[in-house]
């Protein structure tokens, strides 16, 4: 497929020169394919760090300080440091008398436009309070280019000779740098943060920052405020920050938020060390390490065993997994991240980490993994909670093995929400999926030609399912790698999704895995192959449909180059034509919230509709009921053994005493049976029926994740034998169990009692054996 408009432009108030060019070429031709849909060009092209025509009337620093503070004026040229700094005609000419200044709450840092500072950063102490922020912003000609920050990586150096980080240099590698400081306003200002914008940095120790604000614990004096409240950070541009291409175990970026603390998080108090408050609006960022906004992550020391925890359901997280942030609650908190531009980005364009209440919305990227020799992805939030990212545009992913997605259901979230975005041309894939989350939902967002892996990796259980639901895929079957690549582990619902594939010669690729989509439940969705060829691996799906959506446009012609405020003109592309048969195919269910992509309420008709958009057809549902969960629809034979009493010969005494055998008929697959590591053996694992019971299958399923491989190598099944009052071998097994292993052929047992005996392990394995299920049915049943 070919998209209309090859190179969507950045909003014309923020590009530079170069860029809108060749964004107005671009958006006059898509302009003459696809008439409105298409942005048109700009009239004017903006030189770079020029204000935009929306500030272009007056500059903040031309306007009366309204917080009752004073004002400190800065002039490159005609500055002098010995002078008071507060009039136009007595600026001070340094950043570095800026930086040695105390300020009071209310009070204003002007920078004059048009001047630049080079080899110099800004570092202002002191910090405002409520209704009264420290500001840092503009004064001067309107019409000429915003105050510029060159600090040329003329930063101190976050690490130790050891490769440690210093806790006295962590956070101050930013062109403005805040520590341990709050109640901040920066705006209208240009930075960049590298002595060679023509070469590329691949090697050595470099950390550089555009903005770079942090929280210090170790430098926190006792008794002082350990949250720092209200950040603003508008209508910034920055540029051309670099660093080494591997992991330095640490974040940098345009606009940085990090927490520091060289001591375990246990050291520390809970309850604080976090930020609250923030808003992070309408920057642009191009050509930045690593990323365009990094938000929150917090480095206390959290990389060994021991600082490693077990969840109410028993499951271990690794220090690294951070749900300590989550039982400390040092989750930042009120974030908003929204209608920021990034455009060739070195790593994640924009990762968030570590925050509650947030909502990153209207965000555009445009190239991501640029030039980094690690995984990331394009937008997304890791060890987060009660967050939604919407109405974000990414593109110009790259083609990688690992991640490299536009969005990513990363681990230890909570209440995390994807939905209204739009992605596209991203050779990775759509979403990255890692486990040990709850209630993760992706709902209601548009993917064209996002060409790698649909749905990628899953490399734990999570606690509650997630749903896919209402999604519309339109992609090349024979670009695309699968639709997921490895094996679901724990239960992961796709309800009211359009596959659409465009190829005519290639089938949908759905796993690589034998086994890939056992967890996965499909249930209403379209499958649509352009070729009229339908995949044997194509997923069962009673109520599914195979036919065309009848998309109100042409799917070859997709939309690109709106930007993001425009995006759900791009996403109606796809809405359905009236006489669609995906119309009211759909089923209902709570997950699916309360409006689709163009805000159209859900849902009209006799049930709501497959794919990203609602039709206003039929009666409004004003209050939805679910009456017929799909939670409940597991179906299939009966598990004789369901809620059956089991007893282990051992337990593991870990994790609160959770890994007990009862969780191998509960037919719950997250939970699981873990026997102690000087466990002997044969380990045995009864099933009390209660009474004679005949069956002829036995299931069974070893517990994984990205740390814990199947274990088990040989076992016996036996039966209880009332008359000799001993155990009796049916079956055996040599070549391991592993995940869905079904044992039959065996015949009709009758028996009031099951055993299961686990009698090796495989050679490669160190550790006992852990279970998530025993099931056992019957032919017919």
């Amino acid at each position: 497929m070919k998209p209309v408009g090859t190179a969507p432009p950045e909003p014309a108030r923020r590009r530079p020169v170069a860029r809108a060019l060749r964004a107005g070429l671009t958006a006059l031709l898509a302009t003459l394919v696809a008439g409105s849909l298409a942005p048109a060009a700009a009239s004017a092209a903006q030189a770079p760090g020029r204000p935009s025509p929306a500030t272009e009337r007056a500059l903040p620093g031309n306007t009366p300080n309204r917080t009752g503070g004073t004002d400190y004026y800065i002039d490159a040229t005609n500055g002098r440091d010995e002078a008071a700094g507060t009039s136009r005609k007595t600026a001070w000419r340094t950043l570095a008398k800026a930086s040695a200044t105390t300020f009071r709450p209310g009070d204003r840092i002007l920078l004059k436009a048009g001047e630049e500072w080079h080899d110099e950063q800004l570092w202002p102490k002191g910090s405002g309070r409520a209704g009264k922020p420290i500001t840092i912003s503009a004064y001067g000609d309107p019409r000429a280019r915003r105050p510029y920050i060159a600090a040329n990586g003329k930063v101190p150096n976050p690490f130790k000779a050891d490769g440690t980080k210093n806790p006295e240099t962590v956070g101050l590698t930013g062109a403005i740098v805040l520590r341990n400081q709050q109640y901040f306003e920066i705006d209208h200002v240009e930075l960049s943060n590298d002595d060679d914008f023509a070469t590329n940095i691949t090697t050595g120790t470099y950390v550089r920052d555009g903005i770079a604000v942090s929280i210090n614990a170790d430098l926190l004096p006792p008794g002082a405020d350990s949250v720092m409240d209200h950040f603003r950070i508008t209508d910034v541009y920055v540029h051309d920050l670099d660093g080494p291409s591997t992991w330095q175990k640490i974040h940098y970026g345009g606009v940085n938020f990090q927490v520091f603390g060289a001591k375990s998080y246990k050291e520390y108090g809970t309850g604080g060390h976090h930020f609250k408050d923030v808003k992070i609006e309408d920057n642009t960022f191009e050509n930045v390490e690593l990323h365009a906004v990094q938000f929150a992550f917090n480095w206390f020391a959290a990389d060994g065993q021991d600082a490693g925890e077990y969840d109410e359901a028993g499951k271990f997280h690794e220090g690294w997994e951070q749900l300590w942030v989550r039982t400390r609650d040092l989750y930042s908190r009120d974030v908003s991240i929204s209608h920021n531009y990034a455009e060739s980005i070195g790593q994640g364009a924009f990762q968030f980490a570590n925050s509650k209440n947030m909502t990153a919305e209207y965000n555009e990227v445009n190239g991501f993994l640029q030039r980094y020799d690690a995984v990331s992805c394009g937008l997304y939030l890791w060890a987060g909670a009660d967050s939604v990212m919407q109405f974000n545009e990414v593109y110009g992913g790259p083609d990688n093995e690992y991640d490299g997605t536009p969005w990513d259901l990363e681990y230890t979230n909570f209440n995390v929400a994807y939905q209204f975005n739009y992605s596209h041309d991203n050779a990775a894939g759509w979403m990255a999926y890692m486990g040990n989350s709850s209630n993760s939902v992706a709902r209601y967002n548009l993917s064209v030609n996002d060409n790698g892996v649909l749905v990628k990796n899953m490399l734990s259980t999570n606690y509650t399912p997630t749903y896919f639901t209402n999604n519309t895929f339109v992609y090349d079957g024979a670009d695309l790698d699968y639709v997921h690549d490895e094996t679901f582990l724990s239960r992961v619902y796709f309800l009211n999704n359009i596959f659409y594939n465009t190829s005519e010669s290639a089938a949908t690729p759905w796993y690589r895995r034998t086994g890939a989509l056992r967890q996965a439940v499909f249930s209403n969705n379209a499958f649509y192959e352009a070729g009229g060829t339908h995949s044997t691996q194509e997923p069962a799906d009673q109520a599914g449909v195979r036919a065309d959506p009848r998309f109100a446009g042409d799917p070859a012609k997709y939309v690109t180059g709106a930007g993001v405020d425009r995006i759900r003109t791009a996403a109606a592309h796809f809405k359905l034509r009236k006489d669609s048969p995906l119309i009211d195919a759909g089923r209902y269910n709570p997950h699916l919230g309360t409006e689709d992509f163009l805000g159209t309420h859900i849902y009209y008709g006799d049930a709501p509709d497959i794919g990203m958009a609602e039709s206003r057809i039929g009666r409004k549902v004003r209050n939805p009921v679910d009456e017929h969960p799909i939670e409940d629809e597991q179906g299939g034979r009966p598990n004789l053994a369901l809620g059956k009493p089991v007893t282990a010969s051992s337990t593991h005494p870990g994790a609160n005493g959770t890994l007990v055998a009862a969780n191998l008929t509960d037919g719950d697959p997250a939970t699981r049976w873990a026997a102690a590591d000087d466990a002997a053996y044969p380990i045995t694992l009864d099933v009390d029926f209660g009474a004679d019971t005949t069956f002829d299958e036995v299931y069974l399923d070893e517990y994984t994740d990205s740390g814990t491989n199947p274990r088990v190598r040989t076992f016996d099944l036996q039966r209880w034998d009332a008359g000799s009052g001993a155990w009796v071998t049916f079956a055996s097994g040599s070549d391991g169990v592993g995940h869905d292993r079904s044992v039959t052929g065996f015949g009709d047992v009758t028996t009031a009692k099951l055993r299961v005996a686990l009698t090796g392990l495989l050679p490669s394995e160190v550790y006992s054996p852990t279970l998530t299920e025993i099931a056992v049915h019957r032919a017919g049943a």
